[in-house]
């Protein structure tokens, strides 16, 4: 039996995908029907871990064999970046939060090229960048002016070491996820919130759709809270 030279035979073939661009996806072509793969962006901490490993082979599995039954297939790649997190993890590390974050994106990236997964890098995209927030800054703005958004004091958890709100999953044992011997505290702090209570009966009436597609136990979840935002209006 043969060693398999996964370093020289994977390099080889990586190359010519790169040069062919094999994986480069046009918004239409003739004769073929759209295809959309998308797994979750990762938050850019700065490695990729077998979990990683293990979610996006999953994804690359599904875009090849559609790829493969005739599908112009669009499998995308980005970076969950922008915000608190990103932030805390520089003032840890002592660095700038763009130069910190850009150079994990730089590491994960290359990483995931190595495993050789089929994405089109020509649309890559970077949350903490302006070409991607001013989108988010546009349809809040858009929002605020329909009278969607507003602004009015609420309780959230608060860590006085991060000094940030930590949400519900981030405190473990009443302590912060981050800082395991700070207490996290309860503060009222003023802040914005969308008014989907507006949208709640729409929403709610948009479940019989979901029958059959998806887990009962998300869509009871999902119901629950939308009657409970009716009981509120």
């Amino acid at each position: 039996m043969r060693e398999y030279n996964f370093s020289q035979i994977e390099e080889k073939w990586q190359q010519k995908w790169k040069e062919e661009n094999i994986f480069k996806t046009e918004n239409k072509v003739e004769g073929k029907e759209n295809y959309y793969v998308l797994e979750m962006l990762p938050y850019p901490s700065g490695k990729l871990h077998v979990g990683h490993a293990r979610n996006y082979t999953i994804g690359d599995v599904i875009a090849r064999y559609k790829r493969m039954k005739g599908y112009n297939v669009l499998h995308p790649m980005g970076w969950d970046s922008f915000g608190l997190p990103a932030e805390n993890a520089a003032i840890q590390n002592g660095a700038h939060p763009a130069l910190w974050t850009k150079s994990n994106i730089d590491n994960m990236n290359r990483q995931l090229k190595m495993m050789g997964l089929s994405y089109d890098w020509d649309r890559e995209i970077a949350t903490y960048t302006p070409e991607y927030y001013k989108w988010n800054q546009w349809i809040f703005k858009k929002m605020f002016e329909m009278g969607l958004v507003y602004k009015k004091k609420s309780t959230v958890n608060w860590c006085p070491d991060c000094q940030t709100v930590l949400a519900n999953e981030q405190v473990e044992d009443g302590m912060c996820w981050r800082h395991s011997k700070t207490p996290v505290i309860q503060k009222d702090l003023e802040q914005w919130f969308f008014k989907i209570t507006d949208y709640a009966e729409e929403l709610l009436e948009g479940h019989k759709e979901l029958v059959n597609g998806w887990p009962e136990k998300v869509l009871t979840m999902q119901k629950t809270g939308l009657e409970n935002l009716l009981e509120q209006k």
